[in-house]
């Protein structure tokens, strides 16, 4: 007798296992619950994009008290990634991971409580500490339990997971707001906190038994590694770039006439054009040589931003954004494996941590550098700077590709195991 498990799929569901297989295929259970708490937790990510608007209506906060609020928020998240690196390999991802993002959601609904500006500038500093020290311990998770040729498909679906979440968030954000920013708080802290405890409930400890932490010297050693070092600062370069988007444009289009409803509605092209072509194509480029894939990138953001300098209408922003976002797209596929790659096992966590400080210090730069670029010269000085600059994060890419191919020869060629 023929069984259910015995019949064959049939043509349909033999195609989609066939496309499906070689992007998703072959992850363990715990990468999944990472991806799913992931996911959770960008479903929740309400706050930060309101935040200036909570400060200067709800709190009567004027816009450089806010300003400093936000920085304040800045700086604290690069303390936060450095500290969540060390705390990776010395206490261990899970653990790390779970007071992290714990902790962020009491610090949320602290500041959504503080009331007066020290009592908030508290508050702001505690949950910018607080809210990406996760990020190196979920980095070095997946690189703990992912093989080295599977990493950059892993990094890629996490990536996916982000926007996909972000999108989500933003259209829910703006529509609680307007009954009350309490919402977003309480909702930011509760998924932060579920993403803790999922993981805490569903993940055991990733770090390798018999691995030790690279103890006190371990950041020298890491300082030390130059093409990590150089990797970070042509990060930090692409990322000041890549945040233009999310900071100056707006009042770059508003010089042009163009209001907060016309940049929601051009900057909606970055996530619907990630959610559609990233699966599709993360799979193809995790196999190319990473170092070009993201010279690649590069040069796409530039031309992007570069192309930003003609745009004066709602259908031409949109058109650059698209542009510039293929490019995001290209980068992000490689970017957290090539530092998966360069880092020792025992020092996963702060190489973690120090290419986490690249965005952070990216995200804090890009509005102060993007805004005194706008002021001096115009949008055109701002938008062709950019393209200078990712050239000059391209031409950086180039000259670290020999070291990282022989690292990541090296990582491919040692013995991987998830134990």
């Amino acid at each position: 007798m023929t069984t259910l498990e015995d019949t064959p799929p049939g043509p349909a569901a033999g195609r989609i296992a066939a496309f499906m297989r070689p992007r998703v295929g072959g992850f363990p259970r715990p990468f999944w619950v990472l991806w799913a708490g992931t996911l959770l937790n960008r479903l929740g990510t309400m706050v930060e994009p309101f935040l200036g608007l909570y400060l200067t209506t709800v709190r009567g906060l004027s816009l450089a008290q806010a300003g400093a609020v936000m920085a304040v928020l800045g700086a604290g998240s690069l303390g936060g990634q450095i500290a969540g690196g060390a705390l990776a390999d010395r206490l261990g991802r899970r653990a790390t991971l779970t007071l992290a993002t714990v902790g962020t959601g009491a610090a949320m609904l602290a500041l959504g409580y503080a009331q007066g500006i020290a009592a908030i500038v508290a508050a702001a500093l505690l949950l910018g500490v607080l809210l990406d020290m996760y990020r190196p311990a979920a980095q070095a998770m997946v690189a703990d339990i992912i093989s080295p040729a599977d990493r950059p498909r892993a990094f890629g679906l996490l990536f996916w997971a982000i926007n996909l979440g972000w999108a989500v968030a933003m259209v829910l954000g703006g529509t609680l707001a307007q009954r009350g920013f309490l919402w977003l708080f309480w909702i930011d802290a509760i998924t932060c906190a579920g993403f803790g405890a999922l993981v805490w409930r569903a993940v055991p400890e990733t770090r390798a038994r018999g691995v030790r932490s690279g103890g006190a010297g371990g950041f020298g050693r890491m300082l030390r590694d130059r093409p990590m070092v150089g990797y970070v600062l042509v990060t930090l370069v692409y990322t000041f770039v890549l945040m233009q988007g999310l900071t100056t444009m707006p009042l770059a289009m508003k010089e042009d006439g163009l209001g907060p409803q016309a940049y929601g509605l051009a900057i909606a092209a970055n996530g619907v054009l990630i959610i559609i072509v990233q699966p599709l194509v993360n799979a193809w480029l995790a196999e190319r040589d990473h170092s070009l894939v993201l010279v690649a990138g590069f040069v796409l953001v530039g031309l992007g931003y570069g192309l930003t300098s003609l745009a004066s209408t709602i259908a031409a922003y949109t058109a650059t954004i698209l542009v510039w976002t293929l490019g995001e797209i290209t980068a992000a596929s490689v970017l957290q494996a090539v530092v998966a790659d360069l880092a020792p096992a025992d020092l996963r966590g702060r190489y973690g941590g120090l290419y986490g400080v690249a965005w952070s210090g990216g995200f804090l730069l890009a509005p102060l550098g993007g805004t005194q670029l706008l002021g001096a010269g115009g949008a055109p000085a701002l938008w062709l700077t950019c393209a200078g600059l990712s050239l000059v994060a391209a031409a950086g890419q180039l000259a670290l590709a020999p070291a990282i191919r022989r690292r990541r020869a090296a990582a491919l060629d040692t013995p991987f195991s998830s134990k």
